[in-house]
């Protein structure tokens, strides 16, 4: 599966909007529209790093690299 299927599917399940993302993350609305149009567009990472940080999972669960959607967070020391 492609990594923007992968986003579009996850907040599908979750619910939520890409109007509602969009504005909650400062991404271009129309950039949801371009990755149903086009599975295949590349994202930039600062663009994976706001949608994992808005959704809290890790960048690799919206890559489809892990079905594991935890943050493996580092202890505070």
């Amino acid at each position: 599966m492609k990594h923007t299927e992968n986003i579009l599917r996850i907040i599908e399940e979750r619910k939520i909007t890409s109007y509602k993302l969009a504005k909650e993350t400062g991404i271009s609305e129309s950039l949801f529209s371009k990755w149903r149009e086009n599975p295949s567009s590349k994202i930039r990472s600062e663009i994976l790093v706001l949608i994992a940080d808005y959704l809290d999972c890790s960048v690799d669960y919206l890559l489809g690299r892990t079905e594991n959607p935890e943050i493996n967070k580092q202890p505070k020391e």
